[in-house]
């Protein structure tokens, strides 16, 4: 595994802490998951759905928390006390990677913050994840997902026009600006190892949604640097290729994602209407692009003669880019997930039939292991604090305190 040997406590919750931390573990890393006692990680609540156990019954643990939080060990530590804000610097002391998402300042107010526990640990890297980061006027502000997507400006770019049936701002169906975030908190992670393997220094890591929500529009974001002139929705339309969207066959619908010349001329060929990669109006992308409304009904009345699979298997064959549109079963159940192995199993303490979403990483030397089910609240409380040196007394004794759980 990639990053055996790397220790990484979590102080995170809900979606794009833990989706980094899960990365890491899934390459390796042993990720310590603290949460609070009794409660624990709020999306341990986010349902249902939750798992079903041995009888079908609903357990406590919500499908979303699963989705998190493979591969960690859960510790329930009241960080709000000062036995339990000791017990922190103890672990964190003992780690390489700290990764939190509490609001700026707020974990000063314990003595936990980055200054802090590098004081006595200076290999250690903290990353902090936040809505809008450490600096600025909206640092103090609660940052989510939703609202980012809408701040950020990919509610502007995402929805049907505004000029058709059902358009307006729309936010995508996942919590993406919290899982890009996660993602690139993990890269930044790697980095940070990189450069402490090198200097023997660790650092901290400013990490915040809205920053990664402008970074992800990609050539969106080029394209009003540009020119200055803010894209609009395009629905399933793309903005700078033509055609590329979905189109409905006579019997449901495809999506055509043609990406070059050579690709459409092999589409009009397909269609019966060879002519038209010779049009100048559409023999380029460019031209394609500034004449899509006349275009894009030509093509969409030619779709709609034929059934979705005929295009389909024709499209595929001549290599034009193409597919199909998948609910989540159809997606599950496609040949190429399945040979591709993206679900795993995993035996849970409250069921032995627990599946999850695989890690898409495939290393041909460190493959991904999938180590521990998403673990219980507190389920291996005792475990790490014994290894952290803690006697069975003093572990009996914070109990009794409800320090820990």
């Amino acid at each position: 595994m990639s990053l055996a040997g790397i220790r990484v406590l979590d102080l995170s919750r809900v979606l794009a802490g833990p989706w980094c931390t899960q990365t890491l573990a899934d390459l390796g890393a042993d990720v310590i998951k603290v949460e609070r006692p009794g409660s624990g990680d709020d999306t341990r609540a986010w349902g249902p759905p939750y798992l079903k156990d041995e009888q079908g019954a609903d357990t406590s643990e919500a499908a979303y928390y699963l989705g998190a939080n493979r591969n960690k060990r859960s510790i329930a530590i009241d960080i709000a006390s000062p036995a339990g804000q000791a017990l922190i610097r103890e672990l964190a002391a003992g780690v390489d990677v700290l990764v939190e998402n509490f609001k700026v300042g707020d974990l000063t107010r314990y003595g936990l913050d980055a200054d802090s526990l590098r004081e006595a640990n200076p290999r250690l890297i903290v990353c902090s994840i936040t809505g809008f980061g450490q600096t600025g006027p909206y640092k103090d502000r609660a940052g989510y997902d939703y609202a980012v997507q809408g701040m950020g400006g990919l509610m502007s770019v995402t929805g049907e026009r505004d000029n058709l049936p059902g358009g307006g701002p729309q936010k995508v169906g996942v919590a993406v600006a919290d899982l890009f975030t996660g993602m690139y908190a993990a890269v930044a992670i790697l980095a940070a190892l990189r450069h402490r393997d090198l200097r023997g220094q660790g650092q901290v890591i400013d990490m915040a949604l809205l920053d990664t929500q402008l970074a992800m529009l990609a050539n969106l974001g080029a394209n009003f640097l540009c020119t200055g002139q803010p894209p609009s929705r395009m629905g399933n339309a793309h903005q700078n290729i033509v055609p590329y969207q979905v189109f409905e066959a006579n019997d449901g619908h495809l999506i055509l994602a043609i990406g070059n010349d050579s690709q459409f001329a092999k589409f009009c060929a397909i269609a019966g209407y060879p002519a038209w990669a010779q049009d100048p109006r559409f023999s380029s992308n460019a031209e394609r692009v500034r004449q899509r409304e006349l275009l894009v009904p030509m093509i969409a009345a030619a779709i709609k003669t034929r059934p979705r699979n005929a295009w389909l298997a024709d499209l595929e064959a001549a290599k034009v880019p193409c597919g199909a549109i998948n609910n989540l079963a159809e997606a599950f159940a496609d040949p190429q997930v399945q040979a591709r192995e993206m679900v795993t199993a995993m035996p849970h303490p409250l069921s032995p039939a627990l599946r999850l979403v695989a890690s898409p990483i495939k290393l041909s030397a460190t493959p991904v292991a999938y180590r521990h089910a998403p673990p219980l609240l507190g389920q291996h409380t005792r475990e790490l604090l014994l290894e952290a040196g803690r006697t069975e007394a003093e572990i009996a004794a914070l109990l009794q305190a409800g320090v820990i759980a």
